[in-house]
């Protein structure tokens, strides 16, 4: 990898003090596009991600079919396999992000075989990833996910908690029942993972209840942190330990995931905000409304400028509809210089996963994949 292609990670680019305000949803010129095929120059990532859904879609529903029948039409809902009424559905259970980065690890290192054998590893932690979606859902409340109405709005919270509770437990029954002599780690690596991505939800829900001016940016990077970048960082561990990896190769992996997970949460975060709801599947503004103290607006209430003064005023009080113009608390936060110090703060993030991953896999052609999904998750816009 060349470092003109690293320079080209055109989201994570700041882009200067706005002039003008946008429509939530709206890019600004030079912001990466959707275009056919994927975002451009991510071709070989998403060969790699339907590869990734392929291999392990069998796995999830293997799994979730051993589920009791009504926890499994949830779960089938929720995978988008299935219709709210359990007729069959096209699907869409998401990119396969965290698995294609298990499977890709364990190629970097182990060459097909270990990729091979990862299967069950990498639909573990597709297993705890959509657990952790099924919780955010509940304690969000948010009433989208992939362009249709959430679990808990169809079917109740409930059922949503127990059913997330229900894919925790058959992800380490996957591990526990795989005979592959890396599986014991891996499953002791993803059950603390897991402990992680609750402090990190603990914590961030803590901060939520607390004034605008109480929260620092320290703290919210290190809850995102645990919220995003463990599981990705442990994704990449996994693949590392099913390639017979030693520890100092396996951490490496793990640090690589989780510079690379942070960076995805910053451009996450600033998509949360700014992304075209046709192409997120959430409301425009959804986040601002929500009071969440995403990373860019953690930024722009800590930037001690006048807008973030009106942004804190603002953020102090309950949103209401048809009183509170959501471009304009998008464009406070923009002139506060939150999109800009997101947008930075995820380059930098990008940079130190690549010296992460130069450590885990030495050889810049067995690591091309592995580069390849990192960049795609900090490249999109949607």
């Amino acid at each position: 990898m060349t470092e003109a292609r690293r320079g080209a990670t055109a989201t994570c680019r700041p882009t200067g003090t706005p002039d003008r305000q946008r429509p939530i949803g709206a890019l600004r010129d030079g912001e990466p596009v959707a275009v056919e095929g994927g975002v451009e120059g991510g071709y070989e990532a998403e060969a790699l991600l339907r590869e990734s859904r392929a291999s392990v879609d069998p796995e999830l529903r293997s799994a979730i079919a051993s589920l009791p029948a009504g926890m499994r039409q949830v779960a089938l809902y929720h995978f988008g396999w299935q219709h709210a009424d359990g007729t069959p559905a096209a699907g869409n259970a998401g990119k396969a992000i965290r698995p294609a980065l298990v499977l890709t690890a364990a190629a970097a290192l182990g060459g097909p075989a270990a990729r091979a054998a990862a299967g069950r590893a990498a639909a573990a932690v597709e297993l705890v990833h959509n657990f952790t979606l099924l919780h955010d859902d509940v304690m969000d409340r948010d009433t989208t996910r992939r362009h249709r109405p959430t679990a808990w709005t169809v079917f109740g919270d409930a059922d949503a908690i127990l059913v997330g509770d229900a894919l925790q437990a058959l992800a380490l029954r996957l591990l526990a029942a795989d005979p592959h002599p890396a599986s014991a780690a891996a499953a002791v690596r993803l059950a603390d993972c897991v402990m992680e991505l609750c402090e990190g939800q603990h914590t961030d829900t803590s901060m939520e209840r607390r004034a605008p001016g109480e929260v620092t940016l320290d703290e919210t990077l290190v809850m995102a942190e645990a919220k995003t970048g463990a599981l990705l960082g442990c994704a990449c561990a996994l693949g590392g330990l099913y390639a017979g990896a030693d520890a100092a190769h396996v951490d490496a992996l793990d640090a690589f995931g989780r510079e690379a997970g942070l960076a995805f949460q910053l451009i996450d975060d600033v998509i949360g905000i700014w992304g075209d709801p046709r192409q997120t599947g959430k409301p425009a503004g959804a986040d601002l409304a929500a009071r969440k103290k995403s990373l860019p607006v953690v930024a722009a209430l800590n930037s001690g400028t006048p807008a973030a003064a009106e942004l804190a005023e603002l953020y102090a009080a309950p949103y209401e509809e048809g009183k509170e113009d959501l471009d304009r608390t998008a464009l406070l936060v923009e002139r506060a210089g939150g999109r800009d110090w997101a947008q930075a703060r995820a380059a930098d993030r990008m940079a130190g996963a690549m010296q992460e991953l130069a450590r885990a896999v030495p050889d810049p052609e067995a690591a091309g994949g592995l580069l390849a999904l990192a960049e795609f998750v900090t490249r999109r816009s949607t």
